[in-house]
C-alpha cells in the first residue's frame, strides 16, 4: 500500500512580491511527469489542510518547486508563505493530471496560455529537454495584473538563449502600462488576430495545439474563441487541438 504522504523538508522560500512566492522542497521519493500537480499539506490548528499545487521543476531537478499566491482567507497559501528553511511539509507521493506532453498529438507548434501562477506547469515542461524534440515552435503566453507579477524571468531568458526563435514569449499586463506587454484579454486577442500577429504565427488546425491553464473564465472564453477558428477540444478517443486545466 502506497503512503498517502511523503515527508518534505523546506529548503528555501523565494518571495517574488508581497503575495507571490515559490517554495523549494526536498522530497526525493516523489515521482511525477512534467506538467502534473500533487497535493501539499500542513497541519494548521490541529487540522490537516491540503491543496493541489503544480510542479515548477522538471523531473530531472533535485528539488521540488511550487509556485503560489497568498489568497486572503486561504489558510494553506497564507501559511506556506511563512515557511522557513528546515520546516516540514507533506507532499503527495506522485503526480496527477493530464497537462502533459504525452497527452498531446504530434504537431508543429504548441501554444501554452497561462494566467497568474498557472505558468508553473509550463515551466516544468519547458525545462525538460525532450519537450523541445516534439515541436518546431513554442509560444508561451503569460497574463498577469501587474508587471511585477511577470516572474521567472531568469528561466524565461535561459530558454530564449537556448532555443532562440523557436521560443516565443508573450506577456499581458492588465492593470498598468508595461513596455512590450499586451493589454487586454487573451480571448479577445485571439478573436481579433492580435495574439497571432504578436507571435508571428497562425493558429491553424493542421499544425497547432493549444494548452490552456488558469482561471475558469479565461479557459471558457478562450476555448470559445479557439473553436471559432476551427480548433476543437482534445480527447483521447477524439484527437483535437485544445487541452485545458482549471487552476482554481
Amino acid at each position: 500500500m502506497t503512503e498517502k504522504w511523503v515527508h518534505g523538508e523546506v529548503v528555501n522560500v523565494k518571495h517574488w512580491t508581497e503575495s507571490l512566492y515559490s517554495v523549494f522542497v526536498s522530497a526525493p521519493a516523489v515521482k511525477f511527469v512534467a506538467g502534473q500537480y500533487t497535493k501539499l499539506s500542513l497541519s494548521l490548528k490541529n487540522e490537516e489542510v491540503a491543496r493541489p499545487y503544480s510542479f515548477v521543476n522538471s523531473p530531472d531537478e533535485e528539488l521540488l518547486e511550487f509556485y503560489s499566491v497568498s489568497v486572503p482567507n486561504g489558510p494553506l497559501s497564507t501559511a506556506m508563505q511563512t515557511l522557513k528553511k528546515g520546516d516540514s511539509i507533506k507532499v503527495g507521493p506522485r503526480g496527477n493530471g493530464f497537462l502533459i506532453l504525452e497527452e498531446i498529438p504530434n504537431v508543429e507548434n504548441i501554444w501554452m496560455l497561462a494566467t497568474g501562477t498557472a505558468i508553473g506547469p509550463y515551466l516544468s515542461i519547458l525545462k525538460t529537454k525532450n519537450s523541445w524534440d516534439k515541436f518546431k515552435k513554442v509560444v508561451l503566453v503569460h497574463a498577469v495584473r501587474y508587471k511585477k507579477e511577470l516572474t521567472y524571468q531568469d528561466t524565461i531568458n535561459t530558454l530564449k538563449e537556448e532555443y532562440k526563435d523557436r521560443f516565443i514569449y508573450i506577456t499581458y499586463v492588465s492593470r498598468e502600462e508595461a513596455e512590450y506587454s499586451l493589454k487586454g484579454r487573451i480571448p479577445k486577442d485571439i478573436s481579433n488576430g492580435i495574439l497571432e500577429e504578436k507571435a508571428g504565427l497562425k493558429m491553424k488546425p493542421d499544425n497547432t495545439h493549444v494548452m490552456i491553464c488558469g482561471n475558469p473564465e479565461m479557459l471558457k472564453d478562450t476555448t470559445v474563441e479557439l473553436k471559432k477558428i476551427g480548433l476543437k477540444k482534445h480527447r483521447r478517443n477524439s484527437p483535437g487541438h485544445i487541452t485545458t486545466e482549471n487552476y482554481w
